[in-house]
């Protein structure tokens, strides 16, 4: 009794760190929706297909990132992986410094990048740790609570960087407008980026004092290889496969996780340059993203009692793309506030999707699984193609806005519930 009672406390440590962890991730990660209006402003941009560069830069990071992360975190452990993961989160924050100064966009980008590599890091070690570090009958219940942080962080992310980077926009964007190149006008742009210093700075100290937290914690190891032992040990003669090439559910898998991070991006981070479109009051631009995680939130609720009480996550999968699809055409033919809330609503639609993919992707792997996860995870880089081909429809090819959304996110959902439907059976016995 005293032996469970010390393992319940021993827990509770780790389970804290990685919630904060999740919540870090949850901030940088939807810190991208509010700098999409601040860098268009104050690099002087011509278009969004521009400015959405600083989507593609943070979500490829996890494409090239992911399986060198799995290896990173084999040879330093998982709590030395979350600590060189937050190490880098600070050095790309601390980048967009001298980015700012030199007024160079492409700098900017690589801060970016960088920020996504320590996420796509973090993202490896800490996903696993969580499953690991209680019963495995409670590690869904973990994940869900940390979940709720990650979220969290993206609805109260826009108010902050929202408030601060856009404070009076419209006016500096007016006489920026109204100004011929020179002294004056490169005067204002110094200082739009000139709010870059302090707030990524303090960004980056506290990620740091985070990272020295972890190490100082002493976080109980893993050994996730035993649970590979484990695996292989119970594994079905089904199962017992030579490759990660005998897994095909696992790269369809993968690919319905690329077009679920694409359409939550469509709905996250877009809906503020979405409201511009709509020539909604700035308020409805800085604050997109709060509202569409709400929404984002309100659907994990939902999930979290009703999966798989009354709906399996197929079937829940299933209902999240007619979900979709049905908003996206809503707010496709209407205008004004309500497309924008259609829009916005599409965090309930995007909410389970994750959550009942990822599973259905890795399940049955076995010994496989590390590797798995990392291909998954790899999946994340649907974040960084999809805003440039809406863009492209939008800026290049002269479509209507709200047309060009429905022609990028529509077939994304169409995939996804392919896979909810038969995707996920394929490669496996009947």
């Amino acid at each position: 009794m005293s032996s469970q009672t010390t393992t319940q406390k021993t827990a509770f440590l780790p389970m804290a760190i990685c919630c904060l962890l999740f919540f870090i991730l949850g901030f940088f990660t939807w810190a991208n929706g509010a700098l999409i209006p601040f860098v268009k402003l104050a690099f002087s941009l011509q278009s969004d297909l521009q400015a959405f560069f600083i989507l593609f830069a943070s979500y490829i990071a996890y494409f090239f990132l992911a399986l060198p992360s799995s290896w990173i975190i084999n040879k330093t452990g998982f709590d030395n992986g979350l600590v060189l993961s937050l190490v880098l989160l600070a050095l790309g924050s601390l980048i967009f410094i001298p980015a700012a100064h030199l007024g160079s966009y492409q700098l900017f980008l690589l801060g970016i990048f960088v920020q996504g590599s320590a996420m796509a890091l973090l993202q490896t070690a800490v996903n696993p740790y969580l499953s690991i570090i209680g019963p495995i009958e409670s590690a869904a219940q973990r994940i869900s609570i940390a979940g709720v942080f990650n979220k969290g962080a993206g609805i109260i992310v826009p108010f902050i960087l929202g408030s601060y980077l856009l404070k009076g926009s419209e006016e500096i964007s007016a006489k920026i407008q109204s100004l011929p190149p020179g002294p004056e006008h490169d005067a204002l742009l110094k200082i739009l980026l000139n709010r870059v210093d302090t707030l990524y700075i303090i960004l980056a100290v506290v990620v740091v004092l985070f990272a020295i937290i972890i190490k100082l914690a002493k976080m109980p190891p893993v050994d996730v290889d035993k649970e590979d032992e484990l695996d292989i040990s119970n594994t079905t003669q089904e199962t017992k496969k030579k490759t990660i090439f005998d897994f095909p559910h696992l790269f369809l898998g993968s690919l319905a996780i690329f077009f679920c991070v694409a359409v939550e991006v469509m709905a996250g981070d877009i809906i503020g340059t979405y409201g511009k479109e709509l020539s909604l009051p700035i308020f409805f631009v800085k604050y997109g993203t709060a509202f569409t995680l709400t929404c984002m939130l309100v659907g994990y609720f939902i999930g979290i009692a009703t999966i798989p009480k009354i709906v399996s996550q197929q079937k829940a999968l299933r209902i999240c793309t007619i979900l979709g699809i049905a908003l996206t055409v809503g707010a496709t033919f209407t205008s004004g506030l309500t497309s924008y809330i259609f829009i916005a609503l599409l965090g309930v639609a995007n909410s389970l999707m994750w959550p009942a993919i990822f599973p259905l992707g890795i399940k049955g792997l076995g010994r496989f699984t590390k590797t798995g996860s990392a291909i998954m995870i790899m999946g994340i880089a649907g974040g960084a193609i999809w805003p440039l081909i809406y863009g492209y429809l939008k800026d290049t090819m002269g479509i209507d806005f709200q047309y060009a959304f429905l022609y990028a996110v529509v077939p994304a959902y169409l995939y996804i519930a392919y896979f909810a439907i038969a995707g996920h059976k394929v490669g496996k016995k009947a």
